[in-house]
C-alpha cells in the first residue's frame, strides 16, 4: 500500500491589510479569503512554498489521517 497525502490545515490570523501585493496574492492562492478562513491543503512542495512566504499571517497544524472529520 502506499503512504496516505500527509496535509495540513491553515488558518488566517493576520490581515492581508497593508501587506505588500505578492502577499495578499499568496492568501489567495492558497484559498484564503478573509480572516479566520481555513482550508485543508496537501504537503507539496508548491504548497509549504507559499505556506512558508506567509507563515506570519497564517496558524498551521499537521493532520494525522484519524484527525479528519
Amino acid at each position: 500500500m502506499s503512504d496516505p497525502i500527509k496535509r495540513v490545515r491553515i488558518t488566517q490570523t493576520g490581515s492581508a491589510i497593508g501587506r505588500k501585493p505578492g502577499q495578499k496574492e499568496t492568501l489567495v492562492g492558497l484559498g484564503l479569503r478573509h480572516m479566520h478562513s481555513t482550508r485543508e491543503l496537501a504537503t507539496t512542495p508548491e504548497n509549504m512554498g507559499r505556506i512558508k512566504k506567509v507563515a506570519h499571517l497564517l496558524k498551521v497544524e499537521e493532520l494525522t489521517p484519524g484527525t479528519e472529520p
